[in-house]
C-alpha cells in the first residue's frame, strides 16, 4: 500500500501528497549518484588535507571550554553549535559520536575528534534539529542528551516526531515552515532550506527539512540546517527580522554538478549572509567528516578568499576552531 503524507496541506506550496518537496526545481540528474560514486572512486577523492589529517586537527581543533556564566556560541564541530544566552542553551544537530552512519563500523568517520562528550556538555534546555540525515541525527548522541537532560525540549522538523516517538524521546514539538513555539519566553520558528530528508532507501522527503530562527529579546540566531543556494531564502531575513548571529555551512559542496542543489559552496555561504542580512555568522559543516568530493581544508581557504572577494573580514563570517567560542 502506497504511502501518504498525513500532514499533507494543499494550501502549502512545499506539501505533496507521497511528502515534501523544495520550492526550488529539482536539479539531480538520472543516475548521478551511480556517476558521482564512480568518478569519486576513479579520482580517489576526498584527497587528505594537504598537510595530513593530524596537522589539520592541530590547526582546527581544541576542547571546548565551558567554564564561565556570560553568553556565548561555540562550534563543536559540523552542524553542532551551543548557544548560551540569558540562562537559555540550545544544542542544534548534535552528533558527537565517531561515524555519521546507521552502523559502527561503516560509513562515514569523524576525521577530527568531538571537542567534548555529551557528559560534559552544560545544562542543554533546546534540542534543535534539521533534519533527519545521519550526519546532522544522530540516535546515541540524542539519547544521551535525553537521559541526561530530561527536561530538554526537542525541536524538529513536521514528520520527524515519529522517530522520536519510536525512540521513546519525549519533550518533542515538530514544526512546519514558519511555524513558531515559545520556550522560556524565546520564540523558535522553524524556516525553510533547500535540501532534502531520508533515513533510508524508502523514506524519502517523508520528514521535513530546514532552519531555524531563535529570538529573544530582540536578538536572533540562525542556524542553517543543511542548505543549498536559492534567492527565495532572503524571506528569512525579512520575515524572521535581522539576524544578529547565524551559522551557515561551507563544506561538502563538490563536484558542483552534484551537490549544489543541497549544499552551498563557501562563495553562496557568504552570499546568503549578506542577502540574509546577518551581522555575524559562524561557519560550520567542515573539517568533521567527508561527505563529498572537498578536501577537508579547502572549505576555510575558499571562504577567506570569498570573503575577501566580496570586502568582508574574518569578523564577518567566522572560521572559530572545532571546540571554539565567541562570546555574545
Amino acid at each position: 500500500m502506497a504511502w501518504t503524507n498525513p500532514y499533507f496541506d494543499a494550501a502549502r506550496e512545499h506539501h505533496t501528497p507521497d511528502g515534501f518537496r523544495n520550492l526550488e526545481p529539482e536539479t539531480r540528474e538520472p543516475g548521478g549518484l551511480k556517476r558521482w560514486r564512480r568518478e569519486r572512486k576513479e579520482q580517489q577523492l576526498p584527497r587528505p588535507p594537504d598537510e595530513g589529517y593530524a596537522a589539520f586537527t592541530r590547526r582546527w581543533w581544541q576542547p571546548a571550554d565551558f567554564t564561565g556564566a556570560g553568553d556565548a556560541a561555540w562550534w563543536l564541530g559540523h552542524a553542532t553549535v551551543l548557544v548560551r544566552r540569558k540562562g537559555l542553551t540550545v544544542i542544534t544537530d548534535p552528533v558527537l559520536g565517531k561515524r555519521a552512519s546507521p552502523l559502527s563500523f561503516a560509513g562515514p568517520l569523524r576525521r577530527t575528534p568531538a571537542p567534548v562528550e555529551v557528559a560534559a556538555l552544560p545544562q542543554i534546555d533546546v534540542v534543535a534539529i534539521s533534519h533527519n540525515h545521519y550526519d546532522h541525527l544522530d540516535r546515541e548522541s540524542v539519547h544521551a542528551i535525553a537521559r541526561r537532560f530530561p527536561k530538554a525540549v526537542f525541536l524538529v522538523p513536521l514528520g520527524l516526531k515519529r522517530w522520536f516517538d519510536r525512540e521513546r524521546i519525549g519533550n518533542v514539538r515538530e514544526l512546519d515552515w514558519w511555524a513558531s513555539t515559545d520556550i522560556a519566553g524565546t520564540v523558535f520558528t522553524f524556516v525553510p532550506a533547500r535540501h532534502w530528508s531520508a533515513r533510508t532507501l524508502w523514506d524519502r522527503n517523508r520528514s521535513l527539512w530546514g532552519g531555524w530562527v531563535m529570538a529573544q529579546d530582540g536578538y536572533r540566531f540562525w542556524f542553517a540546517g543543511d542548505t543549498g543556494y536559492s534567492e527565495k531564502l532572503a524571506d528569512i531575513g525579512r520575515r524572521a527580522g535581522p539576524i544578529d548571529l547565524a551559522a551557515i555551512p561551507i563544506g561538502a559542496y563538490a563536484p558542483r554538478w552534484f551537490m549544489h542543489g543541497q549544499h552551498v559552496d563557501p562563495a553562496q555561504a557568504v552570499r546568503l549572509h549578506k542577502e540574509i542580512g546577518v551581522r555575524r555568522s559562524i561557519a560550520i559543516h567542515w573539517g568533521v567528516f567527508e561527505l563529498a568530493d572537498d578536501q577537508l581544508d579547502e572549505p576555510p581557504r575558499l571562504l577567506t578568499e570569498a570573503l575577501a572577494a566580496e570586502g568582508m573580514t574574518g569578523d564577518d563570517f567566522m572560521l572559530l576552531n572545532i571546540g571554539g567560542r565567541i562570546a555574545l
